[in-house]
């Protein structure tokens, strides 16, 4: 009961990240209908309003994910990202470094970083933070084929990254 208390004032992250673990990580042969699937986050606790915003982020990464190429181990893009003034007020110092060093160690391609940022900015976040950062850049490498290994890269770095982190 306290769960679904806690649900109704969740973020559009919060039940994103309950989709990826609910669907998105297990074999199942298909994700339910938008219809079938708003149904089932409302009986969760998410209000209505949030669920529709959640499935048209998910939406989004969907139709962008089309005219992305799979990662390719590559190597690191010679040019310099440049951030728009509206990105640098709304990523932090932390998330553009995390996004930089996701890049160097060829856990994300420049145009699934174009994607990684798209999907950050679209989540409305007041303060998008690294933790934030970190689900979507697990849910656009999950929702791409052939990115297992930098699924794997990102597990391994995130891991070392909380090793050393203080609690």
């Amino acid at each position: 009961m306290a769960e679904n208390l806690e649900m109704t004032t969740g973020s559009i992250l919060d039940i994103l990240i309950y989709v990826f673990d609910r669907y998105m990580l297990v074999e199942l042969p298909e994700v339910p209908r938008r219809e079938h699937l708003a149904r089932d986050l409302e009986r969760a606790g998410f209000p209505r309003s949030k669920v529709e915003r959640a499935l048209d982020w998910l939406t989004d990464l969907a139709f962008g994910q089309d005219s992305a190429a799979p990662a390719q181990p590559t190597a690191p893009a010679l040019g310099v990202r440049v951030f728009t003034d509206g990105e640098l007020m709304r990523l932090s110092t932390e998330c553009r470094g995390l996004l930089l060093t996701l890049e160097r160690a060829q856990v994300l391609t420049a145009q699934q970083r174009e994607i990684v940022i798209e999907r950050m900015l679209a989540l409305d976040a007041d303060e998008p933070d690294t933790e934030q950062l970190k689900w979507v850049v697990l849910m656009v490498l999950s929702s791409q084929p052939g990115c297992e290994q930098a699924v794997e890269r990102l597990g391994g770095l995130m891991r070392e990254v909380r090793g050393d982190a203080p609690h």
